[in-house]
């Protein structure tokens, strides 16, 4: 009975039930343990239901550190993509500003000034013709004006134009706003890329007789 007594306090031990070994145990507990020794040898069912729990708990701890290293590992995968998505979302600012830059320089470069061969705006636009003129030479008012521009023909005819529109007949409009002024040989004229074209080849079957009569 003895030697199952100690072996008890032994099995006790690797229980986990105390956080000291047997040897460092006051001469208090040492007789605390032994009593308690003694009534687990009367009650082996006790020590068994004992024994059989320190075991589920062992095991459910060790499943928990399992499920919490999972956790931190998952944890550190998301850290991850959220700094990738960080620097793709700065990466996007940063493309999203280059874009706008080159929109606002494409606007800039398409509302330029009109050359003398035209305007430098890409698809149709309209101006209004004042005159014609061989002896007067207005060239060096049409730089850097986009409203007042000319072209000199090859036999040194020089036809000068106010207004740069997109619209025929915003253009048609400031055209009787000039002959009311006085200007009766206002007329319009339409560019076409940047060169002078025939009005039918821009309006034809859409402006009507009028248009085609100027």
């Amino acid at each position: 009975m003895k030697r199952y007594g100690q072996l008890l306090i032994c099995t006790l031990l690797a229980l986990g039930t105390i956080s000291t070994s047997y040897a460092q145990l006051s001469k208090a507990e040492k007789k605390e343990w032994k009593k308690k020794a003694k009534t687990y040898a009367k009650a082996p069912e006790t020590l068994k239901t004992l024994v059989e729990e320190h075991q589920s708990l062992s095991g459910k701890v060790s499943g928990l550190e399992a499920d919490n290293a999972n956790f931190q590992s998952r944890l550190s995968d998301k850290d991850a993509k959220i700094s990738e998505m960080e620097d793709d979302m700065t990466k996007l600012r940063s493309d999203l500003g280059t874009a706008k830059k080159q929109v606002r320089e494409m606007k800039a470069s398409a509302t330029a000034a009109p050359t003398k061969k035209g305007s430098s705006m890409k698809g149709v636009v309209f101006k209004v013709q004042i005159g014609a003129f061989r002896n007067k030479d207005l060239s060096k008012y049409f730089e850097n004006n986009e409203n007042f521009s000319g072209e000199t023909d090859e036999d040194g005819t020089q036809k000068v134009t106010l207004g740069l529109f997109a619209d025929y007949w915003e253009a048609d409009t400031f055209k009787k706003y000039l002959r009311e002024m006085g200007v009766k040989d206002a007329w319009i004229v339409p560019y076409k890329d940047g060169v002078r074209v025939a009005i039918k080849d821009v309006l034809e079957g859409v402006v009507g007789e009028e248009a085609e009569g100027e």
